[in-house]
C-alpha cells in the first residue's frame, strides 16, 4: 500500500496534470447549464507558466497560490465572472498537486472571491448586488438600476391548490385554487433570484393565460384590472439551498441563499399576490431603508 501523500506535495501525480476529457456526465451538464451567448472568458490554456511557488518560506503552499490568486483578480487579470483555469491546468502553472489548487480555490471561494459551480468549474465572483425593498419592487427595474440587462425563464406555470401558508398569506382556505407562476431571474444573463408567485384564481380569471402571454406580472395583472399594486409586507430569512436551488441559481451548496416572503396588495388594500423569493448571497444582498 501507497504511503498516503501530504497534500503540499510538490510533485504532481500524473493523473492530476492530465486536463480531464471525454466525459459524458461533465459534458452534458456543460451543455444544461451552457451561457446562453457563449461561456465567461477563461484563460487561455497555452499561457506561460507561472513562476513556482517556493518551498520552505513558512508560508503554506495553497496560501501563496490563494493569495497570487488573489492578486490577478484584485489587478483586474482576472475580471468579475471570468472562468479560472482549471485545477489541472494550475497544478501544472504553479508545479503542485490538484489537491494543493484545490486547498487554495477552497479559501478563495470562502472569502467570497471565487465561486465553485459543480461540473462548470471556478470563476471569479461577481460585484453584489443591492436589492432595495420599496412599496413597488419590480425585477426588471431593480435589475436596470444596476446598469444590467434583466431576462427570465418560466420553470411553472399552472392553477393548483394552496397549502396553509399560501392560503393564509392570501386570505383563503386551505384547499383554494390558486394560480403559481415559478421563475429564474437573470441579470446579463446569470441567474440572481428564484421565486414562487401565487394569486387568488377565482377573482383573477384570465390571469393565467396573460402570464402565458407575458411573463412580467405587472403586465398581467394590468389585463386582469389591476393597474398597480404596493408591497405591504417583506420577511426575510436565511438557510442553505436545496441541490435544485444551488444548481438553478449556480452557486455553491456551502453558501446561503436569502429567503423573502412578500404580500403585495392593490390600492384597496385586498391581496394580489404571495411571494417566495430565494436570493443567491454570492451576488445579492437585501437592503431595507427608513
Amino acid at each position: 500500500m501507497k504511503p498516503p501523500r501530504d497534500h503540499d506535495d510538490l510533485s504532481p501525480h500524473p493523473q492530476d496534470a492530465r486536463t480531464r476529457q471525454g466525459d459524458p456526465a461533465r459534458d452534458q451538464h456543460d451543455i444544461r447549464t451552457a451561457h446562453p451567448h457563449g461561456d465567461p472568458p477563461r484563460q487561455p490554456r497555452d499561457q506561460p507558466s507561472r513562476p513556482p511557488v517556493l518551498r520552505n518560506e513558512g508560508v503554506a503552499l495553497w496560501r501563496q497560490i490563494a493569495g497570487r490568486l488573489q492578486q490577478d483578480i484584485a489587478g483586474g487579470t482576472l475580471l468579475p465572472g471570468a472562468r479560472l483555469p482549471t485545477e489541472a491546468e494550475l497544478s501544472q502553472q504553479f508545479g503542485v498537486n490538484r489537491h494543493t489548487v484545490r486547498r487554495a480555490l477552497e479559501e478563495l471561494s470562502r472569502e467570497g472571491l471565487v465561486r465553485v459551480e459543480q461540473g462548470r468549474g471556478s470563476f471569479v465572483a461577481e460585484d453584489v448586488l443591492d436589492y432595495t425593498v420599496e412599496p413597488r419592487t419590480r425585477f426588471t427595474e431593480w435589475i436596470r438600476k444596476h446598469n444590467m440587462e434583466p431576462s427570465g425563464r418560466i420553470l411553472q406555470l399552472k392553477e393548483t391548490v394552496a397549502d396553509a401558508q399560501v392560503a393564509g398569506a392570501l386570505g383563503l382556505r386551505t384547499g383554494a385554487r390558486v394560480l403559481m407562476l415559478e421563475r429564474l431571474g437573470l441579470a446579463d444573463d446569470r441567474p440572481v433570484s428564484l421565486g414562487r408567485h401565487y394569486f387568488p384564481a377565482t377573482r383573477f380569471r384570465g390571469l393565467l393565460e396573460a402570464l402565458r402571454a407575458s411573463p412580467r406580472i405587472t403586465e398581467a395583472l394590468q389585463v386582469v384590472g389591476v393597474t398597480d399594486y404596493l408591497r405591504q409586507v417583506t420577511r426575510v430569512s436565511a438557510r442553505l439551498p436545496t441541490p435544485t436551488e444551488a444548481e438553478l441559481l449556480r452557486m455553491p451548496r456551502n453558501r446561503p441563499v436569502l429567503i423573502t416572503e412578500n404580500v403585495n396588495v392593490d390600492r384597496i388594500g385586498s391581496v394580489v399576490e404571495f411571494g417566495i423569493g430565494c436570493y443567491p448571497t454570492p451576488r445579492v444582498q437585501i437592503v431595507f431603508e427608513p
